[in-house]
Order: structure tokens, then C-alpha cells, then sequence
């Protein structure tokens, strides 16, 4: 070993034990912190999304804002865990880009809680089996997830915060030869997602949908009969290790730009971070120009609104519930303002949640 990479490697491990003080100082003021807190409330989404904003404003390299984030994600996830072990909810089996989405957020010290289904995950936390859970709401390629649109709408839940995850869908097989393949299992969105994909390289293999791309990667792990080994999974890498398949293909998504975009669900409120957004559902009088008098307070009022989204409200033929999401908090005097003149016009109105918007 030459002595400058020796020089170099002592001054790692001098920053290295100055790192393990600070860590554990600041994990000892976080358990304080939680002696002092009257709510009981462990997870503060809003204080945490201001933390990795702070940091990432300050960062000068030569890590990236996200690598900045994932390890203060890890640092604060482990503190937290000091105070209280919590627990997160959301669609299995392990593999899944739920799982993804949750880890992303909430980082490894939690206890996992594997759904079956999506509505599992919102009955699982209404029932206090776990903390919190993470559920897919939209993608950018394939749009809304109706299922959990609807769930929301009569649920008791909040929306707690948001995660944005890239969507990277790899073939996964027993086989090693592509070509093999003759049966390919996926949840029908990712099916969707790569679809031109499998059009030009798949054209003549069956294409069937399950609940999730990790139960796919579960199935064909499962098969062992000579005929069954020509199936293929479209998951995650994780998923491939998880389950020991090999991956044949990687990227395969047709929009290289492919996001789904979480929410994180629990019980309480969340109190504004400076970058917020606020959901809610709402409906329309029967009347000529009620939609047009249901948006306008938002114009008028100075507050941008992000999406909107028709679902049938299941309550009668051809009646919808809007479904829309504007910057700011619910607390913030323009949206206040805007909502209370909304629920003037509205049939109906429910705010969802306030939280803090992503955090790479």
C-alpha cells in the first residue's frame, strides 16, 4: 500500500468516528425530543421534509442532492426508531415498487407490513395493525389508480406526504435465452408500460395480469414444470433477487421518464412545511355553471391548482367526484379562503390531506 492511499484512508476513518459522535448526539436529542412531544405523534413528515430541503439547499457536492437525501432518510428512520419502532403498510409481496416507495420514505427502521391488496393496506391501517402505508396513486405513463381513488374517498385517512419513485421495469425468467419465453405474468399497469416493448421483441408471448409485479417474479420462481419455465416476470431488480431470477432484459419501459407517484397514509394531520400541497375530493351541485362557480375560488383566490381528476361517484348513473390537487397547505389563508368559498358552491367537499410535496 503506498503511503498517500495510506493518508487517505486515515483521514476516512478519523471522519468516520467524527461521523459516529454526531450521529449518536443527534440521535440522543431526537429521543429527547420525543420525551417532550405531548401528541405522541413519532413521524413529523413536515420537520423531516424540511430537513432534507435545508440539506440539499447546502450541499456542495460531490454527492448528489438524492444521495444526500437517502442517507439522512436512513439517519433520521433509525433516530426515529429510537423514540418508537413504527410500522408501514403496503402491497406485497416484498419485490414490489410499494416496498420501494416505503423504503425510499421511511428508510429501514420500520417494521414492514405486507398487504395482499391495496385495499388491505387502507383496512390495515384503519384497523391500528400498522402506523402508516404507502399506496400507488398515479402514473406518469399509465395516469390514476382508480382503486385508490375510490378507497380515499370513503376512508377515514389522511394523506400524510408523497413519494415519487422512477419506474424501472426489468424481464425476469428461470431461463437465460429470451427467446424461450412464452408466458409473460405483470400487474396490467406495467403491462401497459411496456407495451411497445413487448410488441416488437415479445410479439407472440401471452401476456397475463396479477396484483402485483412481485407476485409475478413470485409465480415464476414458483414453476418448475419443464413447460412452465418458459414464463417471465416484468418487475424490479429487487425482485429478481429476492426470488433468484435472472434478469434478460432491463429498462424495458417504453417512456424512459416512467413515475409513479405514492401517498403515504395514516391518522393524523400534518402541519405545513413551507412546500406543501393539499388534496381533496368534491363534488357539483345540479345546476347550469356549477363547475365553473366550484373552480373559480381558486383563480380568485391566487392558488394554482396541479391536477384534476373525474371518477364516477358510484352514488347514481353518470355522477362524478372531482378529485384536485393544489399548492398549499389547508392552513394557508388563500387556500382557506378558496376552500371555504368552494364549499359554499359544492354538493360535496373533503380535504384529503395536506403534506409536504416530494423530496427527491
Amino acid at each position: 500500500m503506498s503511503e498517500q492511499l495510506k493518508q487517505h484512508r486515515d483521514q476516512i476513518d478519523a471522519i468516520d468516528e467524527q461521523v459516529l459522535k454526531l450521529v449518536n448526539a443527534r440521535a440522543k436529542l431526537a429521543r429527547d425530543i420525543g420525551s417532550l412531544k405531548e401528541d405522541g405523534v413519532i413521524y413529523r413528515p413536515e420537520r423531516e421534509a424540511q430537513v432534507l430541503r435545508r440539506l440539499q439547499a447546502n450541499n456542495t457536492g460531490p454527492l448528489s442532492d438524492e444521495a444526500v437525501s437517502n442517507i439522512f432518510r436512513s439517519v433520521m428512520s433509525n433516530c426515529r426508531a429510537l423514540e418508537k419502532a413504527i410500522s408501514i403498510a403496503f402491497l406485497g409481496p416484498l419485490g414490489t415498487y410499494s416496498e420501494e416507495a416505503a423504503l425510499k420514505q421511511f428508510g429501514l427502521g420500520c417494521g414492514a407490513v405486507v398487504c395482499g391488496s391495496i385495499d388491505e393496506v387502507f383496512r390495515t391501517i384503519e384497523a391500528g395493525q400498522a402506523d402508516y402505508g404507502v399506496v400507488p396513486v398515479e402514473n406518469s405513463t399509465e395516469g390514476a389508480i382508480g382503486l385508490t381513488l375510490d378507497l380515499l374517498l370513503a376512508s377515514p385517512l389522511k394523506i400524510c406526504g408523497e413519494v415519487t419513485l422512477p419506474i424501472h421495469h426489468c424481464l425476469l425468467s428461470q431461463q437465460t435465452d429470451i427467446k424461450q419465453i412464452s408466458h409473460i405474468f405483470s400487474h396490467t399497469q406495467s403491462l401497459a408500460q411496456c407495451h411497445e416493448w413487448l410488441n416488437k421483441n415479445l410479439p407472440r408471448t401471452e401476456r397475463e395480469a396479477v396484483t402485483s409485479n412481485a407476485r409475478a417474479a413470485q409465480m415464476v420462481h414458483d414453476l418448475v414444470t419443464a413447460e412452465n419455465t418458459f414464463a417471465a416476470a416484468i418487475a424490479s431488480k429487487r425482485a429478481a433477487e429476492l426470488f433468484g431470477l435472472n434478469i434478460l432484459a432491463e429498462n424495458i419501459e417504453d417512456d424512459p421518464n416512467n413515475t409513479t407517484r405514492f401517498l403515504v397514509l395514516g391518522k393524523h394531520d400534518v402541519a405545513p412545511s413551507g412546500k406543501d400541497k393539499t388534496s381533496l375530493v368534491m363534488a357539483t351541485k345540479n345546476a347550469p355553471g356549477a363547475m365553473v362557480s366550484l373552480l373559480a375560488p381558486f383563480a380568485e383566490h391566487g392558488v394554482s391548482m396541479t391536477k384534476f381528476e373525474s371518477r364516477p361517484s358510484k352514488t347514481g348513473v353518470w355522477e362524478y367526484v372531482f378529485f384536485v390537487d393544489i399548492e398549499g397547505h389547508h392552513q394557508a389563508l388563500p387556500v382557506k379562503a378558496a376552500l371555504e368559498a368552494i364549499a359554499e358552491h359544492a354538493a360535496f367537499v373533503k380535504v384529503l390531506g395536506s403534506y409536504p410535496i416530494a423530496v427527491v
